[in-house]
């Protein structure tokens, strides 16, 4: 029986790095994009062979795909369709940036059989989006969206920020609102985080205190409520009712439950059967020995269990008791007792259904509260073995 797969493919192309990115990006020129596509197209061809395995899901990130030609990311898709067994009704998502996702590419997109779109608008003020260093303004955003409804994407996620340099708690709730008056049918709300080796690490920056942008988050929670979204993760909104997945990202649910994934390109990870690597980061030693792969781990029990806690307590479903035990045939609380009934005895855990417990875990999640989730970090750090 077939088992399934997801894969990511890494578009590292970039017209310029942000000033807040730490993702592996940068500009290149045309003869090195060519270079990189033919490596990617052997990498594809070679990792499909000897599987078994039904892709569920693809998704083209980067970097930003739709810096390149509409003609390479299409024929990629083409070269993973012909080589992989993927699913007919497969989520295949491709990340766009305003600045660079034209009508025709988003077309081709479209046709090509890409079925879901991410936007990164990040903010619809100018001046904020200056100070990022996008390469868009908010009036491309709309222009990007409204073409890609035209192209056919019935299916478009819209990546905003918080906490941003000048930002207010007015300017932020009206970025939000004006990407709700679009009716996507879905929304990543992030909030910025400075990370060591980029350009906002060592910059001072006018950012908001904590009480505003503890504020931000929550009015994010409050708006998207009101206008019919519900909160599937932490930073990720659906619109529907809590118990309808139709317009959840199935490809980010897959890493968050530690499903198998195989990641294409410079820098991508994989991790299939519990079995992880990832691929060089150097896009010349990339080009030059295809399917150099570094970091080849076996996941210990230990790590597969730690795993399975802190990302899936990133799901407001949490996780599942059961399939815990059957994974790794041992009880929960064997192992976690103590976290649990801590954080349960506080407030900040809770089980899926009032009366569970350690005698009754058929169908039962034990997930974070509305509480726990705002202070998420600290309770998933205790679950670390």
């Amino acid at each position: 029986m077939s088992k399934d797969l997801s894969i990511y493919v890494h578009i590292p192309f970039c017209v310029r790095k942000c000033n807040y990115c730490d993702f592996l990006s940068f500009y290149a020129k045309k003869d090195v994009v060519e270079m990189y596509f033919e490596a990617l197209k052997k990498e594809i061809m070679l990792s499909a062979k000897g599987g078994d395995l039904l892709v569920k899901s693809i998704f083209f990130g980067g970097g930003t795909p739709s810096f390149v030609e509409a003609e390479k990311i299409c024929d990629t898709l083409k070269t993973i369709q012909s080589s992989f067994a993927v699913a007919e009704n497969a989520e295949i998502s491709i990340e766009v940036n305003p600045a660079s996702a034209m009508s025709d590419k988003l077309i081709a997109y479209r046709e090509a059989g890409f079925n879901r779109l991410s936007i990164g608008a990040q903010s619809l003020d100018d001046e904020e989006l200056k100070v990022l260093g996008r390469a868009h303004t908010g009036a491309m955003f709309f222009e990007t969206f409204e073409n890609a409804r035209k192209a056919g994407f019935d299916n478009i996620n819209v990546d905003v920020m918080s906490a941003l340099p000048g930002q207010s708690l007015k300017s932020y709730v009206q970025t939000l609102e004006k990407v709700l008056s679009l009716k996507p049918e879905h929304i990543s709300a992030y909030s910025l985080i400075l990370e060591e080796g980029t350009p906002f690490y060592d910059m001072e920056l006018d950012l908001p205190d904590e009480d505003t942008d503890r504020a931000m988050y929550h009015e994010t929670k409050e708006i998207l409520d009101r206008f019919g979204y519900h909160r599937y993760e932490i930073s990720n909104y659906a619109l529907g009712e809590q118990d309808d997945p139709k317009y959840e990202c199935y490809h980010n649910k897959v890493y968050w439950k530690r499903g198998n994934y195989l990641g294409l390109g410079i820098g991508a990870a994989s991790m299939v059967d519990n079995v992880r690597w990832s691929n060089v980061r150097d896009i010349h030693l990339y080009v030059d020995a295809q399917m150099s792969k570094v970091d080849r781990e076996i996941l210990s029990p230990e790590a597969q269990m730690e795993e399975f806690m802190f990302l899936g307590l990133r799901l407001v479903e949490g996780v599942s008791i059961e399939e815990f035990k059957r994974q790794f045939g041992r009880d929960i609380w064997e192992v976690y007792g103590e976290v649990i009934d801590k954080y349960a005895g506080l407030g900040l855990l809770e089980y899926s259904r009032s009366e569970a417990g350690r005698e009754s875990v058929e169908n039962t999640y034990l997930r974070l509260t509305d509480k726990g989730l705002d202070v998420s970090n600290t309770v998933m750090a205790e679950f670390i073995l």
